[in-house]
């Protein structure tokens, strides 16, 4: 049995709608669908998520909310007139969004959890509404019945480790397939909760590991994941076949088609993932499976990312390294502002501490390092904007001998600076800090040495 996940892109339109139609079909094994809302039809289109937002702002708001509403509704009828649906299907989908703007929530955050959920939930719907009518037997499933339970916050949710014995439970109907909305679960007291990032990637991910999947197909709008990203490096060499920590140390440093926690699941449960495109079903895509499987890696490196999301914090101070609670002091500063931080390489007397400057505003910067500055007394203190982290991941690293001083090479015979290199303890990834100015530069550099 495989499960299935379409993507925004792939549900956004009628004639969308039928490729995955195609899809389904082309394979009985196909038996679990997870849908996304309809994306973008064009490039200054907007999501139809976006448009739930816009939709629960207005209520929040107490504005007149029903022109946002008419447009949501139109994505949905233009793919049910698309398949000339009855109109009892639109008005279903109707009396859903209409009912939304009358229920009660403990606060605004609940409601705008419940409101973006329903992207997912009126196209499962309406999908399978579609299959039907074309004579494929399909069946809806709400997360709430199949017992797809979370936890945490209503729009960054967590999945309960009860949600797998729920799944466990769940009879499917052996003559149809089934439709699962992505995107969200319920918490304990029956509330929706949505995921935060990567949503139906998520669900497609838990639904795998809960039903015991052979397979994961998550439909996307490319052939396959990229050694590098296309819009740095020309026409970059597709990857055939990677391990589970290869997609995730990727991820990390910015491969947008898994998100790095959607795959969490589908790892713990040892289910091989294949990225396919929607647009070209017949192209064999990108297979993620457990490491095992990963024996004769045909090159030293598997990919190459990187992001440039970062911000650094770099401290000198002579004999650092001797003082005792040193970084102690400098963890209770972070502690106090409620600031994380991603990697602290070290020396005897420098340190410097890298953090995801996403999640840091001005004035808590500008207060950090007043107060690293009273309380540690470095020689000198300077903050970086300009940085980035640029991973470079194969299996084949462990196995090879000198793959790191290649690495090296391709960057400093180009003049890029290197600000900070660490090799992870599986052995399979090396991290570069760079001045963001720099970091293509580097991609294309490594890839050149590597790849052509």
């Amino acid at each position: 049995m495989k499960v299935i996940k379409f993507g925004g892109s792939s549900l956004a339109t009628g004639e969308q709608f039928e490729k995955v139609i195609k899809i389904i079909k082309d394979d009985i094994e196909r038996k679990v669908i997870v849908t996304s809302a309809p994306g973008k039809r064009f490039s200054d289109d907007t999501k139809v998520t976006d448009l739930l937002i816009q939709y629960a702002n207005a209520v929040i708001n107490q504005d007149d909310y029903q022109k946002i509403e008419n447009n949501i509704i139109s994505r949905y009828q233009e793919i049910s007139d698309h398949f000339k649906l009855d109109d009892s299907v639109i008005k279903l989908l109707k009396s859903k969004l209409d009912k939304l703007a009358q229920d009660k929530f403990t606060d605004n955050e609940h409601l705008m959890a419940a409101f973006k959920a329903h992207g997912e939930f009126l196209n499962a719907i309406l999908l399978t509404q579609v299959l039907n009518a074309q004579n494929i037997k399909a069946t809806f499933i709400d997360p709430k019945d199949a017992g797809i339970r979370v936890h945490g916050q209503p729009n960054d949710a967590d999945i309960s480790s009860e949600t797998y014995s729920n799944l466990e439970r769940l009879q499917l109907p052996k003559d149809s397939r089934v439709v699962f909305p992505g995107f969200f679960g319920y918490s304990a007291d029956g509330s929706i909760y949505t995921f935060s990032r990567g949503g139906s990637d998520i669900t497609g991910a838990i639904l795998s590991r809960g039903l015991n999947a052979d397979l994961y197909e998550n439909f996307t709008d490319v052939d396959a994941i990229y050694v590098a990203n296309n819009h740095i490096v020309d026409h970059p060499q597709a990857i055939k076949k990677m391990s589970y920590r290869e997609m995730r140390e990727l991820s990390y440093a910015g491969f947008s088609v898994f998100q790095d926690e959607a795959i969490i699941p589908a790892v713990k449960g040892q289910v091989p993932v294949n990225i396919k495109n929607t647009n070209n079903p017949q192209a064999d895509g990108t297979m993620i499976v457990p490491e095992q499987f990963i024996f004769d890696p045909s090159n030293q490196i598997t990919g190459i990312a990187c992001s440039k999301r970062f911000s650094a914090l770099y401290l000198h101070r002579y004999l650092l390294n001797k003082e005792v609670g040193f970084t102690l002091k400098l963890l209770k500063i972070f502690y106090k502002y409620n600031i994380s931080y991603e990697h602290m390489p070290s020396g005897i007397d420098d340190l410097t501490v890298i953090f995801d400057r996403s999640k840091l505003d001005k004035d808590t910067i500008q207060k950090l390092c007043r107060d690293v500055k009273e309380t540690l007394q470095p020689d000198y203190l300077e903050w970086i904007d300009d940085y980035a982290i640029i991973m470079v991941v194969g299996e084949g690293i462990a196995h090879n001998i000198g793959t790191i001083g290649k690495v090296i090479d391709s960057l400093t015979q180009n003049n890029i600076a290197i600000h900070m290199i660490n090799q992870g303890a599986s052995r399979i990834s090396i991290m570069i800090g760079t001045r963001a100015s720099d970091a293509d530069n580097a991609v294309q550099q490594i890839y050149k040495t590597f790849f052509d």
